[in-house]
């Protein structure tokens, strides 16, 4: 029997609040469910709008504990309900003063499993995100799961390779990706840097973007969210740009290992050489 997971992603519409848009994104991951899915990543901060484009002080008071606080807590109770792994990307607030941009990981069986904190945290015009966001400072944690080891990177992240490859070099055979990416400057890279990271690292990526028009800011998020293969191909085809979508895709596991006996690029790796990237 092949090895095959089946994942989903999800770009949604803000509904405006933030009650009304956790219950959309149950109801999504039931409909997943319902549709065989084994794993399901949400968007980034999935359960409030894009605050980031303004700095206002207002948007500390939807972070949560992770994960102690009230959506953790349902996000929990929903995947141990539908039995799917869940990624669950959300504004975190760990003390006073010290937030993050995160993304949970919560097992099939309700199991709380960790998070990965966003390494790399932009600030420029419509993206403030420092304003908000402390860099991450767990590293690249990769989580063992009832569908095999997951990774996360969220958005930003995306521009920088290294952390694909820390994700790759730890065991990930799937990495999600979840972004709020709009139309603009760098859309054609949201069909490039992902299907270029899943072949130079020899998995599955899932590249997930939020949708619509939003509160603050004149930006318009493009979605097209989809996955790709070890080889860099999208399977089956990527999200509209324009409407909320739930995507559900069969991802073949035994590829990894396809590949990666016909492009070594793990065994031809020369660590030795590489010293100079990661001096100031």
């Amino acid at each position: 029997m092949a090895n095959v997971v089946r994942a989903a992603i999800l770009q949604a519409e803000w509904t405006g609040d933030k009650e009304s848009m956790i219950d959309k994104h149950v109801k999504y991951a039931e409909q997943a469910a319902n549709e065989g899915a084994q794993v399901m990543c949400f968007q980034e901060i999935f359960n409030t709008p894009y605050f980031c484009q303004v700095q206002e002080n207002e948007h500390f008071d939807s972070a949560e504990p992770i994960p102690d606080g009230p959506t953790m807590q349902r996000m929990i109770r929903l995947a141990k309900d539908t039995g799917m792994v869940l990624v669950v990307p959300m504004f975190e607030k760990a003390d006073e003063g010290f937030y993050y941009n995160t993304a949970a990981v919560i097992d099939a069986d309700g199991t709380y499993l960790g998070k990965y904190r966003k390494t790399h945290i932009p600030h420029v015009n419509g993206f403030w995100e420092k304003f908000y966001f402390r860099p991450g400072n767990l590293g690249y944690p990769v989580f063992d799961t009832k569908v095999g080891r997951i990774g996360v990177y969220i958005c930003y992240d995306r521009h920088f390779p290294e952390g694909w490859r820390a994700l790759g070099l730890a065991g990930a055979k799937i990495v999600f990706n979840p972004s709020a990416t709009s139309r603009g400057l760098s859309m054609y890279l949201w069909k490039l840097e992902q299907p270029a990271a899943a072949v130079a690292n020899e998995y599955f990526v899932g590249a997930i973007n939020r949708v619509g028009k939003e509160p603050y800011g004149d930006n318009d998020f493009y979605g097209s969210s989809y996955f790709v293969d070890p080889r860099g191909q999208i399977v089956g085809d990527a999200a509209s740009d324009t409407d909320e979508e739930l995507v559900v895709r069969d991802l073949e596991m035994d590829m990894i290992e396809e590949v990666r006996r016909i492009w070594a690029f793990y065994r031809d790796r020369r660590p030795d050489a590489y010293q100079p990237l990661v001096e100031p």
